[in-house]
Order: structure tokens, then C-alpha cells, then sequence
């Protein structure tokens, strides 16, 4: 038995920053960047005699890294212990293992419980795989001589190894670091896993992923179990509390979110001292969670494109810290920032809302206008435009981009408040020069801003000029697009997919 789950990369495109606190909401859009996650038995057959072991055996494989540990489970106490592994731990999963046993155990009774035991005799092979985009491959597109383009980084075989930024590594004093491009990737992997696991264990029973199943499965009570244990293990591996909207979205898909209160996660931080797992993940699971998502995606004929500037990425622990430090320090004008930022997100929210509304009540005319404006500069959509529904979606659309000025203004003000590069100057050109094109209704800084990356919304065929442009200031554009589905089941494993496309192609030509 093989099961192959998969849950996508986000970009939150508002609400960097105050995400961070209730009530404050956040757009978050999924991709179709995903985490891949494969379990299967190691052993076929449980023999007579390992009834008696007390552990696990668990193999933990990441082809892109050159990876391979192996644990031992304790089955008693739902502890992992790494007895071989070529490269430093990975927590993330470690803890996603030791949680989602742990849910196992605090939710079947006996009789599935004797089954749950035969399963684990026979050992967890688990497998993770991401695709490209979470990561950079910027020098390698270089070092073949190519440009950066989209068409240059899908040349890139799937799931192709991974590089480590060892040029920046003091000399060996510090350990390299994977160059990633800011698509929540940890969160990704966590809900992935967690959900493959969940699913072969018997847990939950996941849908496949067809849109429809999954829209039908929004509000099950199985995804919720997904998301309460991913958030767990997750908090607990990056040892912090944090807003929980990159597992949300990587359970739910795109959603407009309002984060947890801390409070619900204080039993995970008690099994780090030492509280029994399955009592803990019993109170997780029973536990109050008042996080707020609203079903939300980008109005129809609009694309998200992902850009990467190479420009050197940016910690956003330490520039949360900044701000967080700015807050204390000057309460008065940094309320007000926020205020302001608040009801700018609020509005660019209303604002795409009433284009979808538009889209599904004015079809014909939506589909004109967004025709027209996928050719034309912001200041010529206007010129011609005479019927009374084709003026109304120009004109949120104009709002819209009003709106989003806004929130870069604001965010700028916070940055040079908190001393910290939230939209950095670089950033600002490019992102001017991006807004004032063809076909583009915003450009900005996703999360928590810095040099880490920008994004835009483009109608049309307009991406590819966009993606022109950015080239020729290094920036290269990211295969990634929107994709509202969140966390499913797949058919197979994602590389023989691949495989049998490239065969299928090259059989067609």
C-alpha cells in the first residue's frame, strides 16, 4: 500500500505583519507549487517475532537533498530516535511523524488500535519531494548560460537536486543554507506529510484531487484534523507560535485568514516538557481553534506571477522582530500605521470581491473589459469605454490599484519607522515600473516584504511581457500560479507522472 499526498506553497499577498495579531486578516493565495509526501510499508510481512519490539522502524528519504535517515519509533512513547543519517535533522518532519502516530493513538479504539500496531510494524518509508519553485535555481540557469527566463527554469528536470549557498557560509563556521524562494516550503512539507501519514494510518480519509471532491471536503471534519496536528508540529519544529496561515492555506487552499489565539497550541508547548504525547494531541484535537478563513481566489482571467530579484534574501524573524520593537517603542504613530494598513487590506479585499461578483453576474462584459485593459496602461483603460457594467469593472479595477498604492505607501512608512527594508528601494523601482505596464493590475512585496521576492496580477497574455521586463533586471519569474485547492490525495507518485509525460511528449512529436 502506497499513499501520495501533496499540499502547495502560499503567497500572502496582504496582511504581512498584522497577520500576526487577531483580529487583523490576511489574503493568502495557494499555489500550484507542492509538497509531495510518499508513505509505504519498509517490511511486506510482519513476522511472529517483531510483535515483541517496542519500536518502529522509520525511513525518512529526500531525493533532492541526497537524503536518508533512519529512526527507531518507540511505540510506547511516541518518540523518535535517529539512529543513522547522512546530514543534519529534519524537524518539520520529525515532529509530523511523532504527531500524527500520536493522533492515531488519542483517537482509535482497541480494536483499530491492534490494527494501527500491525501497520507500524511493518515500518513508515516515508519520501518528500518539492517542486522546483520552492527553491532557487538561479545559478544553475546561469552556469548553463541561460537567461533568466521562465523558459530557461522550466528546461530544469522535476524535483531537480538542490544546490546549498555554500559561498556564503563564513568559511565552514556555519552550515550552508538551501536557497528558497519564500513559498512556504516547511509548511508545505509539514501538511503534506501529515496528511499522507494521517490517511495511511487510517485516520482520516482524504479526497483525491479533484477540484470538486476537494470543494466538497472544505469543511470535513478530516481536513481539520490535517491542519490541527500540521500546525502543531510545525510550531513546535520552528520553536514559535507563528500565525498559522501557511498551514492553513497548505490544508484549505487560497482563504482570506485570521490567526489561532497562541493559547490553543500551550499543550504542544507542554510535550516539549516533557506531558505525554497522546494526552497532548488528545487536548490539541479538543481544543478551542478560532482562526477565521473565508473562501477566497483572485477574480477570473487574472494570473499571479512570482518573481525572484536575486538580490540576497531577507530573515523575516529578525525583521518581525524590528517592528514588534517599533510597536513598544512608539505606540501612538505605529496604531495609526496599522490602522490605515488595515482598512487598505479591507478595501483591496472588497475590491476583488466585487470583480468576481462582476465576472459571474456580467460575464460577457467583465471578459471585454479585462480584454481591453490586458493590452492598454492603466491610464488609457478608461478611454472608450461607454457602457454602464464595462465602466463599473474599470472602475474597481482603478480602485483597486488605488488600494494597492496605499498598502505600499504604508508599508514603506512601517519599514523606515522599524528601521527594517520592508519594500526596499530596488524593490520600489521595480515594482513601479511593473504596476505602470500593459495589463497589470498590482505589483508588491508578499509577507513580510524585503529582498526575498515580488509579485504581480496581470490579465491576459500580459504576463509574458511582464516576465520579459523583469528579465532584463535580473529578476527571473517563477513558473508558479494560483491555485485555490489546498492539501489532497494523489494518484501515484509525482515522478513516475513526470516520466510518463516526457515520454508521452516525445512519442506525440
Amino acid at each position: 500500500m502506497e499513499v501520495v499526498a501533496s499540499a502547495p506553497g502560499k503567497v500572502l499577498m496582504t496582511g504581512g505583519y498584522l497577520i500576526l495579531e487577531r483580529p487583523n486578516a490576511g489574503i493568502v493565495l495557494s499555489t500550484n507549487a507542492r509538497f509531495y509526501a510518499i508513505v509505504k510499508p519498509i517490511h511486506e510481512d510482519v513476522k511472529p517475532e517483531s510483535w515483541a519490539w517496542s519500536w518502529t522502524d522509520v525511513k525518512l528519504t529526500s531525493p533532492q537533498l541526497s537524503r536518508e535517515s533512519m529512526y527507531k519509533l518507540s511505540r510506547k512513547h511516541l518518540t523518535l530516535q535517529c539512529v543513522s543519517s547522512s546530514e543534519s535533522r529534519n524537524p518539520f518532519v520529525e515532529n509530523a511523524i511523532q504527531y500524527t502516530v500520536a493522533a492515531a493513538h488519542a483517537t482509535f479504539d482497541k480494536n483499530k488500535k491492534e490494527a494501527l500496531d500491525k501497520l507500524l510494524l511493518q515500518g513508515l518509508d516515508i519520501t518528500i519531494l518539492g517542486c522546483n519553485d520552492f527553491y532557487s535555481y538561479r545559478n544553475q540557469i546561469e552556469a548553463l548560460g541561460l537567461l533568466l527566463t521562465p523558459e530557461a527554469l522550466a528546461t530544469l528536470p522535476p524535483f531537480t537536486s538542490i544546490t546549498f549557498n555554500s559561498e556564503e557560509s563564513n568559511g565552514g563556521n556555519c552550515k550552508p543554507e538551501v536557497a528558497k524562494t519564500g513559498l512556504g516550503s516547511s509548511a508545505a512539507m509539514t501538511t503534506a506529510v501529515v496528511a499522507a501519514l494521517l490517511h495511511y494510518l487510517g485516520v482520516v480519509n482524504l479526497s483525491t484531487s479533484s477540484a470538486d471532491q476537494h470543494q466538497e471536503n472544505k469543511n470535513s471534519t478530516d481536513l481539520d484534523i490535517v491542519h490541527m496536528i500540521a500546525q502543531s508540529a510545525h510550531c513546535i519544529a520552528q520553536g514559535k507560535v507563528g500565525s498559522g496561515f501557511d498551514v492553513s492555506s497548505a490544508v484549505y487552499g487560497s482563504q482570506r485568514y485570521v490567526r489561532f489565539s497562541p493559547e490553543v497550541l500551550s499543550a504542544a508547548q507542554a510535550a516539549v516538557k516533557g506531558m505525554p504525547l497522546e494526552e497532548v494531541i488528545g487536548n490539541i484535537l479538543n481544543g478551542k481553534w478560532n482562526h477565521e478563513r473565508t473562501e477566497f481566489s483572485l477574480p477570473p482571467l487574472m494570473t499571479l506571477l512570482l518573481g525572484e530579484p536575486g538580490t540576497g534574501g531577507s530573515s523575516t524573524p529578525s525583521m518581525v522582530g524590528a517592528v514588534k520593537k517599533w510597536q513598544k517603542a512608539d505606540p501612538e504613530n505605529s496604531q495609526e500605521t496599522w490602522r490605515k494598513l488595515v482598512d487598505a487590506n479591507s478595501e483591496l479585499e472588497i475590491q476583488l470581491n466585487m470583480l468576481r461578483k462582476l465576472a459571474k453576474e456580467h460575464w460577457d462584459a467583465y471578459k471585454c473589459v479585462i480584454d481591453n485593459c490586458s493590452r492598454l496602461k492603466p491610464a488609457k483603460w478608461m478611454e472608450g469605454v461607454t457602457e454602464p457594467i464595462k465602466a463599473e469593472v474599470v472602475k474597481v479595477l482603478l480602485k483597486a490599484r488605488e488600494v494597492m498604492l496605499e498598502i505600499r505607501n504604508h508599508m514603506r512608512t512601517m519599514g523606515e519607522a522599524a528601521g527594517v527594508p520592508i519594500e526596499p528601494e530596488s524593490q520600489t523601482k521595480l515594482l513601479d515600473a511593473t504596476m505602470n505596464m500593459e495589463g497589470v493590475l498590482l505589483a508588491g512585496v508578499p509577507g513580510a516584504g524585503g529582498f526575498d521576492a515580488v509579485f504581480a496580477v496581470t490579465f491576459g497574455d500580459s504576463s509574458r511581457n511582464v516576465t520579459n521586463a523583469w528579465s532584463s533586471h535580473n529578476v527571473l519569474a517563477l513558473l508558479v500560479r494560483e491555485d485555490p485547492q489546498g492539501v489532497c490525495l494523489e494518484s501515484g507518485d509525482p515522478r513516475c507522472r513526470e516520466i510518463t509525460s516526457a515520454v508521452s511528449s516525445v512519442n506525440i512529436k
